[in-house]
């Protein structure tokens, strides 16, 4: 198979960002022509039809989605090449970090951790997107191309695991290789706790709160061999808008350590006890990346800030 060359994948990306020739064509500064004829090249090449055509404009096949995942990897590696070059030996580096993470990942163990990351190198300019924890998650940002690294709920084992990393109620397997080639490496473990309004008397008899990306499939087995936990009634966005209704006194939750770290005096929180359900975070990356230093000094910080 003949090799594509960098422009021809930077059309094979700006195709699937932008859902069609015309609009790629005005991505890259070409006409559609050229970007139809760069597409068709690259199918040649490849030996796969990589987009459906029609009316609505153009979107990936199955090979098409790995092939553009693949294309965004390997252009990022064209884009780290001299950062990594001018890096080595220096103990520096510069240039573009891509983060993903969900909300409370976000709050709570980016911020420190990227504080002294930029601290001790200046030249890092962190880019973090917010992804909610549902189908590919923030993993699926890292293994699609648009993320280095990923804040995850990971899948430790035979303990809790937390939202959906590779589905609505999944997890990405922690280890050295997780499917799709992902590294991933657990940082953080953390209990699920009753949170409930302050001096309720009776707060098992509330409603339940819950949200979308709440527990993994671990959790949901301890939740199901508990008979006092009702389902859930009211369903809200976030884990942050579940702690203010709760605040409110409209119900109980079952929320993870660091959802809690929002909490205020409205509400009071009740551990589940040893064999409560536990959550497990960590880092999700390519081996690509894992190797730049960039990503190697953000996994450090990470692995300092949780203990």
């Amino acid at each position: 198979m003949a090799d594509l060359s960098p422009q021809e994948l930077r059309v094979l990306a700006a195709v699937a960002d932008s859902g069609g020739f015309s609009a790629a064509g005005a991505l890259l500064g070409l006409g559609q022509s050229a970007v139809s004829h760069s597409v068709r090249g690259s199918e040649a090449k490849v030996g796969a039809v990589l987009f459906e055509r029609g009316r609505g404009g153009a979107s990936p096949t199955p090979a098409g989605e790995r092939a553009v995942a693949l294309a965004r990897r390997i252009l990022r590696m064209y884009e780290v090449l001299g950062a990594e070059a001018r890096g080595a030996g220096r103990d520096t580096v510069a240039g573009v970090l891509r983060i993903a993470a969900f909300r409370s990942a976000a709050l709570h163990l980016l911020p420190p951790a990227l504080e002294r990351l930029t601290a001790r190198h200046p030249g890092i300019r962190p880019e973090v997107r917010v992804v909610r924890e549902l189908g590919a998650g923030t993993a699926g940002e890292v293994a699609a191309g648009r993320a280095d690294l990923a804040i995850a709920t990971l899948n430790a084992g035979g303990g809790g695991a937390g939202g959906g990393a590779t589905g609505a109620t999944g997890s990405v397997p922690a280890g050295a290789a997780a499917p799709g080639r992902l590294l991933t490496g657990v940082l953080w473990e953390e209990a699920y706790a009753l949170v409930h309004p302050a001096g309720h008397p009776d707060p098992r008899s509330l409603p339940l709160l819950d949200w979308d990306e709440n527990c993994g499939s671990y959790t949901r087995d301890w939740w199901r061999a508990q008979d006092w936990i009702p389902r859930a009634t009211v369903k809200a966005e976030d884990d942050g808008m579940v702690l203010t209704m709760v605040g409110r006194g409209l119900g109980m939750a079952i929320l993870p350590e660091l959802s809690l770290r929002e909490a205020t005096d409205a509400v009071d929180i009740t551990g589940l006890g040893p064999s409560g359900p536990v959550r497990h975070v960590g880092y999700v990356t390519v081996p690509e990346s894992a190797s730049t230093l960039a990503v190697r000094a953000l996994i450090r910080e990470l692995r300092s800030e949780a203990g």
